[in-house]
């Protein structure tokens, strides 16, 4: 029998709210083919931007605002489920992402989507050339139970094992209250500890875990083999809130040194408090493209 769904809230409502089972039908390269090329050592080949990271400037006008993506640098966007609410036909979202030669390798979505009709979504998902989907939070009712996130867990594995089979990989990404210990144990490591490497990966948002009061380095040094997907995000000395990446105070180069098969590896910036959305992706990707490490 299948368990009956939790109900979705928190930081990700904003996919519930505008749509969050809607599929863009982008047909994006796959992710296999963008790493074929030589990447130099010591430095980004790819540059994503988490479209969360523009909602504004999305929603006002998304063709403007991924041409302008596409003129800052960057080579890839990962999407939201969720681009139907912004009145646009799946042609037109198509022809915006063929103009501009953005490529999408991946797609957040929330966790219910996997409950319902998940082999029709998995068949629309490797129509449109994906090759992750990736769940970015819980439902409300894993902020209070580890009982809850072993329940999702083996849900994971379940709709994993099927995605894997279609070709696709099902992944999960940290916030910031993943690092707060509930009921005496990590949630995190619950997670890891209960799904299955061969049908789940995982997307490390830096950023986020130094806000809960994690480390991103022993996180890696820990689970770099689970560590498939990340958002660079950078944050304030006193971690309360995230910044432009060359104002914060982590090391981002250090730490992209340290992740093994990088390329084969898509990397996002997800700046989400910025006052003026576009001026800092355009800041971030400048950072990024200069970083060496």
């Amino acid at each position: 029998m299948t368990p009956r769904p939790l109900p979705p809230v928190g930081r990700r409502d904003f996919l519930r709210l505008t749509g969050a089972a809607a599929l863009l039908p982008l047909v994006p390269a796959p992710l296999s083919a963008l790493a074929a090329a030589p990447v130099p050592a010591g430095q980004l080949s790819r540059i994503g931007l988490e479209l969360y990271a523009v909602r504004k400037a999305m929603r006002a006008d998304p063709e403007k605002t991924l041409a302008a993506i596409a003129s800052m640098g960057y080579t890839d966007v990962e999407l939201l489920w969720s681009f139907k609410n912004f009145d646009r036909t799946t042609a037109q979202v198509k022809a915006a992402l063929k103009n501009t030669g953005l490529k999408a390798p991946s797609a957040h979505m929330a966790p219910e989507t996997m409950l319902t009709a998940w082999g029709d979504r998995l068949r629309e998902a490797k129509e449109l050339g994906h090759e992750y989907l990736i769940v970015p939070s819980l439902p409300g009712e894993a902020n209070s139970s580890i009982a809850a996130w072993k329940i999702w867990a083996q849900r994971f594995n379940a709709a994993g094992e099927e995605a894997r089979r279609a070709g696709i990989w099902l992944a999960f990404h940290n916030e910031p209250n993943h690092e707060k210990r509930l009921q005496g144990e990590h949630p995190l490591e619950v997670f890891l500890a209960e799904t299955d490497p061969k049908y789940v990966r995982f997307q490390l948002d830096v950023g986020n875990m130094l806000m809960g009061g994690g480390d991103p380095m022993a996180f890696l040094a820990k689970h770099g083999d689970r560590c498939w997907s990340f958002h660079l995000k950078n944050v304030i000395a006193d971690r309360s809130k995230d910044t432009e990446l060359a104002k914060g105070v982590f090391d981002l180069g250090k730490f992209l040194a340290q992740v093994k098969d990088l390329a084969k590896k898509p990397c996002f910036v997800e700046q989400e408090g910025s006052g003026d959305e576009l001026a800092s992706a355009r800041d971030n990707v400048a950072y990024l493209k200069g970083l060496r490490w």
